[in-house]
């Protein structure tokens, strides 16, 4: 048992601990919590930003440009002006529609701000002049409108369409939306299938007939007629179905339009009719391949899936998830003539970013043990690289319990906070090693050298660490983009120094009890 009364929290700390079998418990415990923390948080390339917007989109129909903007645009700016977290309003008026964008300042909590848009322009519906249709609100999302991952399709047979290739992806997407922690998947640079009507101008004038006459025989026949049940006397239920009204071009083109002189025209007499691609969708994708000579192959259309993530998940596992989806249509692939390519993958790179950074925190640490033999000796160093992984899962355990995600600047805050990490356990043992090295010490007991060692230098190295703390902390409160791309520093850092405190106060006089000599001069002045 020691003598020695300490005052301090680091002195009753290495008290407490020095001779406790659960310390090793303890150390062992904080190893495993960190390491598991490590493979079960999110990885992703850089943190998540919080930005929130809207875009209300409100048409009247037949209304000229400048009558939008004084009508819709203008009236919508001012409402849209009192929104408290507004920081930015942009609108565009054309024929019939007008479009007002509000961006919020970053960092304001998406819900809170597009429930503010919602009832804001709910509350003031009035202001709208008659005839204009229901305002319609998108809320901006920049956690699905940023990919990690997309597939570029491609067709190996040059008689595919554009369409057969863009339908058999199409069912790929749906499986893949379907995934766990997948928010959205979108096709781009793909034809629809649709029919095409291509008017003839000159007979259309001909027969005095107008394009609002074709789009409304078109239109007319263009729903689905639901099936009719009813029950007879028996109480038997009779359904009768009624095929839909177009299904063929040739539906399209017996489309009755007009009479003219008594007789019927038909849509096929004036216009074209085909089955065919949306022709009207002037978007389009090409890939080339580098093949093993180191040419480009001729360009190909292609269709590309693109899958977004649900905030907060791991990109790595979902980007997995994707490719393991891709490979269960591998036979479905090959016998449609369909290859693929994956273009992007954030999880690949978020992965590569956070091991490369890993890496270079075990060279760190590895740097650190090399200097601190060079000073104190090997076994004073190795005392010393203990404390920094059992500090650094604490902090890594703290960021997963409180929903951050490993990235880039998660793990630059590590780096940056690795050096001073070892401040107090450098102190600490430092101080051991003196009084273990001094005369006056001869005659202790090892538990004493110990606790009054840590004892003595605990209010100094508190002061210290608790001021680089409040110099971290002015970081939190940084706003925008950079306050957003910086949060993972004030967070962390601050936990990591307050760790290393308990750490060093615990596990260094604990190590050094047991790995640490005196020197001989010591036994020599007891006799």
């Amino acid at each position: 048992m020691s003598s020695y009364e300490p005052t301090d929290i680091a002195g009753k700390l290495a008290a407490g601990f020095l001779r406790n079998p659960l310390t090793v418990v303890l150390g062992i415990f904080l190893l495993s919590i960190g390491y598991l923390a490590l493979n079960v948080m999110p990885r992703e390339e850089n943190p998540q930003m919080v930005v929130s917007g809207s875009t209300v989109i409100v048409a009247l129909p037949g209304a000229s440009a400048a009558e939008i903007q004084r009508v819709i645009v203008k009236p919508l700016e001012r409402k849209l002006k009192e929104v408290k977290g507004v920081e930015n309003i942009s609108s565009m008026a054309m024929d019939s529609v007008g479009i007002v964008n509000a961006a919020f300042f970053i960092g304001e909590a998406k819900e809170n701000s597009n429930l503010k848009i919602y009832d804001k322009i709910m509350q003031n519906s009035d202001m709208f002049p008659r005839g204009a249709m229901n305002p319609i609100i998108k809320p901006l999302d920049i956690d699905v409108d940023i990919p990690v991952v997309s597939v570029a399709f491609y067709s190996k047979n040059e008689n595919m369409s554009k369409t057969e290739l863009y339908e058999r992806v199409k069912d790929i997407q749906h499986h893949i939306n379907g995934l766990k922690n997948v928010a959205v998947t979108e096709l781009k640079g793909g034809n629809r299938r649709q029919f095409n009507i291509e008017v003839d101008l000159n007979k259309l004038s001909g027969y005095n007939i107008s394009m609002g006459q074709i789009v409304q025989g078109v239109q007319s026949l263009s729903y689905s007629v639901p099936a009719v049940k009813n029950r007879t006397k028996e109480n038997e239920i009779i359904m009768l179905g009624v095929k839909n009204a177009i299904e063929s071009e040739d539906d399209i083109g017996n489309i009755i339009i007009a009479k003219y002189m008594g007789s019927a025209i038909y849509l096929r007499q004036i216009a074209k009719v085909t089955s065919s691609y949306d022709i009207q969708n002037f978007k389009s994708a090409s890939i080339s391949q580098k093949d093993n000579n180191g040419e480009f192959s001729p360009l190909q259309n292609q269709v590309t899936l693109s899958v977004s993530k649900l905030q907060g998940t791991n990109a790595v596992v979902i980007a997995d998830a994707v490719k393991s989806e891709l490979e269960s249509y591998r036979e479905f692939l090959q016998n449609n003539d369909i290859g693929y390519v994956i273009t992007r993958n954030d999880g690949e790179r978020a992965n590569e970013a956070v091991n490369e950074l890993v890496f270079h925190l075990l060279l760190s640490i590895v740097i650190i043990a090399i200097l601190l033999v060079l000073v104190l000796g090997w076994r004073e160093s190795l005392i010393v690289t203990f404390t920094v992984p059992a500090i650094l899962a604490i902090t890594i355990f703290v960021a997963y319990l409180t929903g951050q995600t490993i990235n880039r600047i998660t793990l630059f805050a590590f780096l940056l906070s690795l050096g001073l990490l070892v401040d107090a356990a450098i102190i600490v043992i430092e101080n051991i090693h003196r009084h273990y090295h001094s005369k006056s010490s001869a005659n202790k007991s090892v538990d004493d050298i110990m606790i009054e060692a840590t004892d003595e230098i605990g209010p100094p190295t508190n002061i210290a660490t608790l001021a680089i703390i409040m110099t971290m902390i002015p970081m939190a409160f940084v706003g925008q983009m950079m306050g957003q791309f910086m949060k993972p520093i004030p967070a962390n850092v601050p936990v990591a120094l307050v760790a290393s405190l308990f750490v060093a106060y615990i596990f260094t006089p604990y190590l050094a009890a047991r790995m640490l000599k005196k020197p001989d001069f010591h036994a020599e002045e007891k006799h």
